[in-house]
């Protein structure tokens, strides 16, 4: 069902300085930051040969990174980001073997301009899973 391993996202208590240690000092390529309020944070995409790095960063006071910063203080990996062909296929599967998907349920864009859903954290090991519809 999953396809190939779109994102790792990194939550980052300061973004311009988490962007410009990928790329100064890694020497990757950084994307221009881009707010999606419809998540609540501020993104910055780092170009891979096999995938990318996505840093987030809070985009208010509502946001839910504020509350994993809060818990850990100096950032750290958020979620993985995996592509699927069907996302409401997808979410049927999961939600028939017992995966709870956040939020109401429903695909949201993210920001690749294409449906996302995340997965609870505590059905996959501790770790956030988002799905992207390619």
């Amino acid at each position: 069902m999953i396809g190939k391993l779109n994102h790792v996202a990194i939550a980052v208590p300061d973004l311009q300085a988490a962007a410009a240690q990928y790329e100064n000092t890694l020497g990757a390529t950084v994307r221009a930051p881009q707010d999606e309020p419809d998540h609540g944070v501020t993104v910055v995409f780092i170009d891979l040969p096999n995938t990318k790095i996505e840093l987030l960063y809070p985009l208010g006071d509502d946001s839910p990174i504020n509350g994993f910063l809060e818990k850990n203080p100096s950032g750290g990996i958020h979620h993985m980001c995996f592509e699927v062909e069907d996302i409401i296929a997808a979410r049927d599967k999961l939600k028939s073997e017992g995966a709870r998907v956040l939020g109401s349920g429903e695909p949201k864009i993210g920001a690749h301009g294409k449906p996302v859903l995340f997965l609870h954290p505590k059905d996959f090991n501790g770790c956030l899973i988002e799905l992207e519809q390619v």
